[in-house]
């Protein structure tokens, strides 16, 4: 294996169309990065849901679950409801490859804009979602619940398409 601040070959790893069967798989690793963390009937949930646009990023050497990114498309808009990176694949380029990933069924989809919000002190996810042309739209005061800490904030970020 490369090591953690390796970019990883893009040939390495494939973007797949999330399936309910993934579900328990991804469940685990949201709860890895998230608290409060989606269960396994609540990404299943969001996987089927008809908008749905979401995608597994699967490393092939070795065989393992890089990331997911849940997406919803609504008209001409969409957003990223949830995106996270198993640690030992963070800051390899694997966010960046589901979220363009995503901008693309989202483009098929004429779709105009995407959003996402984002915590204000997730300062590498921040600089992750810039570096792609997001813009910043908005402000959610005391958005995110953490637990053991006050509430943290999240900006809303939106890209043209």
């Amino acid at each position: 294996m490369c090591p953690a601040d390796t970019p990883l070959n893009p040939k390495n790893l494939s973007l797949l169309w999330a399936s309910p069967d993934r579900a328990e798989e991804i469940a685990a690793l949201h709860a890895q990065l998230f608290d409060p963390a989606w269960d396994a009937s609540s990404i299943t949930e969001s996987i089927e849901h008809p908008a749905s646009a979401s995608f597994i990023a699967q490393v092939r050497d070795p065989r393992s679950l890089a990331g997911f990114i849940i997406g919803r498309i609504a008209a001409d808009e969409a957003e990223i409801l949830s995106i996270g990176v198993a640690p030992e694949w963070q800051r390899r380029g694997v966010g960046r490859q589901m979220v363009e990933g995503l901008v693309r069924a989202a483009r098929r989809a004429e779709v105009k804009r995407l959003f996402l919000e984002v915590a204000t002190d997730n300062t590498a996810a921040v600089a992750l979602y810039k570096s792609l042309g997001f813009k910043k739209a908005g402000t959610r005061n005391g958005y995110y619940q953490r637990a053991g800490s006050e509430k943290a904030d999240a900006v809303i970020l939106a890209l043209g398409l």
